[in-house]
């Protein structure tokens, strides 16, 4: 049963929203966050663990240092301070997933704290501040087999897998994103697309949501219009695409609404996104941090990053966002509007690697923005899990540019690509989708438009060269769009001249 909504216009008739964004990154050590185990995505379950993974008695954790270095660099990156000193802590807490019923994780003494990041939504800059950036470990995985949701309620028995407990990760927390009104669920979406993509230009991970490498809760809160109050908040957990950011923001906001104009109260609980249906429902309890009973980990020493490295990882960090976008719309050429869309559309990355790989700026937008995103809109999925990649996009876009195939044909090798038929050169030809430029079959196709379309042909004949396009179109038709145009109109202004 589905929850009452508020039209979103009328929530923001009377409230005022607020963000919270909590994002884990898990980061691509070679090995887990505490011990030797493999940190590899995949492999078959409980076939990377150990004893000290699995929290069995008398193993002693170990802190993987590159995990410690990618930590400090995701916070120079977030323009966040670098702890001289910082602690270990364990959150207690029981589930079957947890196989130590604690996570080793920080508490009042993060690595990184105090940043900020900017993001751009239809040409308005918002701050979106960073509370704290802090190393934890992953859990693992529960499956729940039998019933109709994949969710513990109505199965027929659970199946643990520990490979992911003790992957290393690192959680960015913002604080209250307050003020962005009607543009909350933009800016969400926005703030996780570009947080991505920094995360992504560092390499501390792969950052694909689809496999669980970087993976959004969000909490929203409403206000009364103009209090300048916070409301009570609740957190949709694992959002896992950019287009499931804005949706929930958007749902949540039309549904607390519902709640507060009916006169009830919001409870503080955690909520799970249902991507199919688009809507939140009840999880738990939102625990606060004194349920989890944190305190200090006895078994690993602090954490002092010496200034001196700290100032050696700054220099190794990629160039700012907002520079970069910049230099990126001077040697592309596009208008202001243009990279408008780019930015908010999450596909920077995705068109800069397209440009990279040898297809012009504005094929690379043409493709992405336009056709890959109307066919990720219809699949219900964001665009960059699609399953298409830049180079794919560029090498299908040199197929056009050699004149193999043209804008309408390539379309059929996007077809073809997404159904996993190959390369686009095994496409185009187990297709049989090149153009034809043989004069002796466009000849023949142009013979039969003129001898069809007499009227045409003597408007041509009387120099209104502009009606060979009826006649083109026609010799288009018949060939299956796989006929050159340009040398169709060729033989056509030939024949009648």
């Amino acid at each position: 049963m589905s929850d009452t909504l508020v039209a979103f216009d009328d929530v923001l008739a009377s409230y005022d929203p607020a963000l919270g964004l909590e994002v884990h990154v898990e980061l691509n050590t070679a090995t887990k966050m505490f011990c030797g185990c493999p940190a590899v995505f995949g492999g078959e379950p409980n076939t990377q663990v150990c004893p000290t993974c699995l929290g069995l008695p008398g193993a002693m954790p170990v802190v993987n240092g590159k995990a410690v270095e990618s930590a400090i660099r995701i916070g120079l990156a977030l323009n966040c301070e670098i702890a001289e000193w910082c602690r270990f802590a364990r959150k207690n807490y029981f589930y079957p997933d947890m196989p130590k019923n604690f996570q080793t994780s920080q508490y009042d003494e993060p690595i990184c704290f105090e940043g900020w990041m900017d993001v751009d939504v239809d040409g308005e800059t918002f701050r979106v501040e960073i509370e704290r950036a802090h190393m934890e470990e992953d859990t693992g995985k529960s499956l729940h087999v039998g019933g109709a949701t994949g969710r513990i309620h109505g199965a027929d028995y659970s199946l643990v897998d520990y490979n992911r407990a003790g992957i290393p990760l690192i959680e960015i927390v913002t604080k209250p994103i307050r003020g962005a009104g009607a543009k909350a669920p933009a800016v969400a979406r926005a703030y996780v697309s570009q947080l991505r993509d920094l995360i992504v230009a560092l390499g501390v991970s792969e950052a694909r949501m689809d496999q669980g490498n970087l993976r959004a809760d969000v909490n929203l809160s409403l206000a009364p219009k103009d209090s300048g109050t916070l409301g009570t908040r609740t957190e949709t957990k694992n959002v896992n695409s950019f287009r499931s950011v804005e949706r929930a923001v958007r749902y949540e906001m039309q549904r607390h609404a519902a709640i507060l104009d009916s006169g009830g109260a919001i409870f503080q609980e955690t909520r799970h996104w249902h991507e199919d249906t688009g809507v939140t429902t009840s999880g738990r309890p939102k625990s606060d941090a004194d349920d989890y009973r944190y305190f200090p980990e006895p078994d690993l020493v602090p954490v002092a990053p010496s200034r001196e490295w700290v100032e050696e990882l700054r220099g190794t960090l990629p160039e700012n966002p907002v520079e970069r976008r910049a230099r990126l719309q001077a040697e592309w050429g596009y208008t202001d509007l243009e990279m408008r869309d780019v930015v908010a559309s999450g596909l920077l990355g995705p068109i800069e690697e397209t440009v990279a790989a040898g297809a012009s700026a504005q094929a690379a937008r043409k493709w992405w923005i336009a056709e890959l995103t109307r066919r990720a809109n219809d699949a219900g999925v964001d665009v960059v899990d699609l399953g298409v990649s830049p180079a794919q996009v560029a090498a299908v876009q040199a197929l056009v540019d050699a004149g193999t195939i043209n804008d309408k044909l390539a379309r059929q090798v996007f077809d073809g690509l997404l159904a996993g038929e190959g390369t686009p050169e095994e496409i185009v030809a187990a297709r049989g989708l090149a153009v034809v430029s043989d004069d002796g079959a466009l000849g023949a196709a142009v013979d039969a438009a003129i001898a069809a379309n007499p009227d045409v042909a003597d408007k041509i004949r009387d120099g209104k060269v502009a009606a060979a396009g009826a006649l083109i179109g026609a010799v288009m038709k018949e060939m299956r769009g796989q006929a050159d145009a340009a040398r169709v109109r060729e033989l056509i202004l030939e024949k009648l001249a």
